[in-house]
């Protein structure tokens, strides 16, 4: 039985997993003629980290984070992707990516990537990446990166 999706969220955060796993969801979102939601979600525990709290550091990320995402949803465009969006969020990643965005948007299939860019998740399975697998009420593609391979671009 194949399923048919209609809402697509795709989780990146820079690393080349989450780049294919981007790859993969537009291909799939063109393949479903369905709606391709990029997803970056900025961890706000990491600016509790900091000792002298700079709001220009938060401006800063976000601003690299807008950057990168209007990339992202240049990139679907030309790949044929008509209904494409994306959502920079601000909090847990494991809550928003497996719950709060699904939720919202009406989810059907997250794509992910098996591990992010924090070196001491890439142990196993990035915890995100688990908690996601392991709680999500829907559909869950995690996608494993030996070789960035843009062929949905070459279409």
């Amino acid at each position: 039985m194949l399923t048919q999706y209609e809402n697509i969220q795709v989780s990146v955060d820079g690393s080349k997993e989450s780049d294919l796993a981007f790859s993969k969801a537009a291909a799939i979102a063109k393949r479903n003629h369905a709606q391709l939601h990029i997803l970056h979600v900025i961890d706000t525990r990491s600016f509790q980290n900091v000792s002298s709290f700079d709001s220009a550091m938060v401006e800063q990320v976000s601003t690299d984070a807008k950057k990168r995402m209007e990339e992202y949803t240049a990139r679907a465009k030309k790949a044929g992707i008509t209904n494409v969006e994306y959502s920079i969020e601000f909090g847990s990643p494991k809550t928003i990516i497996a719950h709060d965005f699904p939720k919202k948007h009406n989810i059907d299939l997250i794509v992910v990537g098996a591990t992010g860019l924090n070196a001491v998740e890439r142990l196993l399975i990035g915890s995100v990446t688990e908690y996601v697998t392991r709680t999500a009420n829907c559909d869950i593609l995690v996608c494993r990166a030996k070789e960035i391979n843009d062929a949905l671009m070459d279409e």
